[in-house]
């Protein structure tokens, strides 16, 4: 299976070490504003997204197409949060398994659903997070293109 595409914003910070043409972007997708959050999230979902769409539309990597997958990141941070959130109100409850373990309707110890439910929320935080450039790796990838230097001729020093 070959790499996915990068996003053109992302090509463009991590530099073109290969002088390869990249493509132009339309600028209609390009909202002149901060776009409000969806209709269909709430609560901690909508907090995410207003801390973080600003930047985003800033650099350039929210455009009108991406609503929908800066909204699924949104909800699995929710979901994720309220997920742990419940975790520690049981916790504080359980002092030897700290609710990791919980007994299933025959009596016998199994995982807490709220232990799978974090970590799956948090899978799908992470793959939509490497979608805009929100994990360290990401932004590494990005910062590792980027050279403010002027690139050396190979015969440059030759010369001088």
């Amino acid at each position: 299976m070959p790499p996915r595409p990068t996003p053109i914003p992302l090509r463009i910070l991590r530099g073109n070490p290969h002088k390869r043409k990249v493509p132009k972007e339309p600028d209609l997708l390009i909202a002149p504003e901060v776009p409000d959050p969806p209709p269909f999230i709430e609560a901690y979902a909508t907090e995410e997204w207003c801390r973080i769409a600003a930047g985003l539309h800033r650099t350039k990597l929210l455009t009108a197409v991406d609503h929908a997958a800066l909204g699924g990141y949104c909800v699995a941070y929710a979901r994720w949060r309220t997920a742990e959130e419940a975790l520690r109100i049981m916790a504080d409850k359980d002092p030897i398994t700290r609710a990791l373990l919980v007994k299933s309707k025959h009596g016998y110890a199994m995982e807490n659903p709220l232990v799978y439910t974090s970590r799956r929320a948090a899978q799908e935080m992470l793959r939509f997070a490497s979608e805009f450039g929100f994990t360290p790796a990401a932004r590494a990838r990005i910062a590792a293109g980027i050279s403010t230097a002027e690139p050396k001729s190979k015969f440059g020093d030759l010369l001088a």
